[in-house]
């Protein structure tokens, strides 16, 4: 059974950062891409980031491109998200996802595994 485990979110003010982290277990990790996602209150769940199974692609939105990198450690199962010069509409809860599909993929439909979320609220 594949389990996600996010961790690393918390509050932070504008223009600061955060290191999110998402373990993964259950399957054989570095075959499959991984997502991260989003949803404020009130709003659909977003594509925030992606990363192929090897690393060597990788997928943001434009609202995030210059300031969020994903990544991964295969050795570790885990993948990350660095952010960096949070604003206030970064606030949501964010999920990390995976399929059966090497490439990320930018709609959540797609995804078959999901995290529990991390909150991450950015103050002004």
């Amino acid at each position: 059974q594949v389990q996600l485990v996010e961790s690393g979110g918390g509050l932070v003010q504008a223009g600061g950062s955060l290191r999110l982290s998402c373990a993964a277990s259950g399957r054989t990790f570095n075959s499959y891409a991984m997502g991260w996602f989003r949803q404020a209150p009130g709003k659909e769940r977003e594509f925030v980031a992606g990363i192929s199974g090897s690393g060597s692609i990788t997928k943001y939105a434009d609202s995030v491109k210059g300031r969020f990198t994903i990544s991964r450690d295969n050795a570790k199962n885990t993948v990350y998200l660095q952010m960096n010069s949070l604003k206030p509409e970064d606030t949501a809860v964010y999920y990390c996802a995976t399929d059966d599909t090497v490439v990320a993929r930018t709609v959540p439909g797609a995804y078959k595994y999901w995290g529990q979320g991390t909150q991450v609220t950015v103050s002004s």
